[in-house]
């Protein structure tokens, strides 16, 4: 809301955008949460005196937008450049976690100084895979992995078809983290026109079809005792169920190693209305997998339930 130059009340649309999208978000029934970066590179505090900008400009703004809205989440960010005493990020958070009116709900995640990312906070992030992503991976830490669709993380004009991941490479990725314990975040870059480019339409409209038919394996699902087996097929599970995912069609008999079965084992392809047949043949339980046609749900990714399995 204060920011030197940047101000959608002061300037442009002269309203509270941000104050309206946390009502609308809200509305819908769902939480709210912002990105913050601590630096501004342009700002001309930031530029000639550090400790200036975060108390007279970062400071104050971090607590402005908190106390008026009490997000849910803020994820920070642009930390890197300097250590969290420098930016005085454990005053911060005692207030936030002490003192502001989202004190009980809120949560941060790991960018609040140079040494902090995947060491301090609520939850760790990665970033196209990278920084501290073997620590993400510790048991029982929420994780988070951030990218875009492309190479850049928000719209770039100058990059064409080929620097995008394709829907399939989308969805492989969501069942990767989800079968490791972590969360997706796929950001969305507009135009400068505010505009969702089509190729990113595209991609989401993928997903979420392909969530339509397959969610029951993702949302709410925890890792299983195996994660993964192959370079193809991913583990998650919710209560009893265990759900073996296939990136990619496995062919019309899919073998796997992990599950061990019991006489009562059932198996179902979701999107599929029949249960399948499977037998064990040593150490291996064969499913035998339907015809995909074209009228069938099928795409990308096939997701085997089964039941009754240890």
């Amino acid at each position: 809301r204060d920011s030197w130059n940047w101000n959608s009340v002061d300037t442009g649309p002269k309203r509270d955008l941000l104050g309206e999208l946390t009502d609308a978000v809200r509305d819908a029934g769902l939480k709210t949460g912002f990105y913050y970066s601590l630096y501004e590179w342009y700002h001309p505090l930031y530029q000639s005196n550090l400790p200036r900008y975060v108390a007279e400009h970062m400071l104050p703004q971090l607590k402005d937008v908190v106390s008026r809205y009490a997000p849910s989440i803020i994820f920070s960010d642009g930390e890197w450049e300097h250590l969290s005493e420098s930016w005085r990020s454990a005053e911060f958070l005692a207030w936030l976690y002490n003192e502001s009116p989202c004190r009980n709900e809120v949560v941060v995640n790991d960018r609040w100084g140079k040494e902090t990312r995947s060491a301090h906070g609520d939850y760790f992030t990665t970033e196209y895979g990278h920084v501290g992503a073997g620590k993400t991976l510790a048991e029982g830490k929420k994780w988070e992995e951030n990218r875009g669709i492309g190479g850049s993380y928000g719209y770039n004009r100058n990059e064409s078809f080929e620097h995008y991941a394709t829907s399939a490479d989308l969805i492989r990725l969501l069942v990767d983290m989800v079968s490791k314990g972590g969360n997706l975040l796929l950001n969305v870059g507009p135009t400068a026109d505010g505009l969702i480019p089509v190729i990113m339409q595209e991609r989401l409209l993928d997903i979420g079809k392909w969530l339509g038919v397959n969610g029951e394996a993702i949302y709410g699902s925890k890792p299983w005792r195996v994660n993964a087996e192959g370079e193809n097929v991913r583990y998650t599970s919710k209560g009893d169920a265990v759900y073996a995912i296939a990136c990619g069609y496995p062919g019309r008999e899919l073998l796997l190693d992990a599950p061990q079965t019991l006489n009562d084992t059932t198996v179902h392809l979701l999107g599929h209305d029949e249960p399948l047949a499977w037998l064990r043949s040593g150490d291996k339980l064969r499913i035998q997998v339907p015809p995909i046609t074209p009228v069938t749900p099928f795409q990308h990714a096939f997701t085997f339930k089964l039941e009754n399995v240890s």
